[in-house]
């Protein structure tokens, strides 16, 4: 769950949204810190059409969502880290998360 201002927001909610999008081929979404609402919504994109922008994905949120959970970010990528059963891991998205960690040093 993301907390942002106070409301809760699901990611799979966010996620379900922005997989609607034509030209998404995956999705997720996790909290930022935000030092004005505490956390802000980010969304991670796959997708399956190159010509997807982030202001596509902004209109679309903008339609679909009420405003706080709306995602603030929008970062596009190749492949999304997986589990070995296909399931997206959301925390080595995060910005303290494993991919965040420096070579050689371990995480809790």
């Amino acid at each position: 769950m993301i907390a942002v201002s106070g409301f809760k927001v699901y990611p799979n909610e966010v996620e379900a949204v922005v997989a609607q999008l034509p030209g998404v081929l995956e999705c997720a979404a996790i909290g930022v810190p935000d030092e004005h609402s505490g956390d802000a919504v980010k969304v991670f994109v796959g997708k399956s059409d190159p010509s997807l922008t982030e202001a596509q994905v902004q209109d679309w949120c903008r339609e679909k969502l009420t405003g706080y959970k709306r995602p603030r970010f929008v970062e596009f990528r190749d492949e999304l880290p997986k589990s070995n059963v296909g399931k997206i891991l959301r925390r080595e998205l995060r910005p303290d998360g494993p991919a965040a960690a420096p070579a050689g040093k371990a995480t809790a």
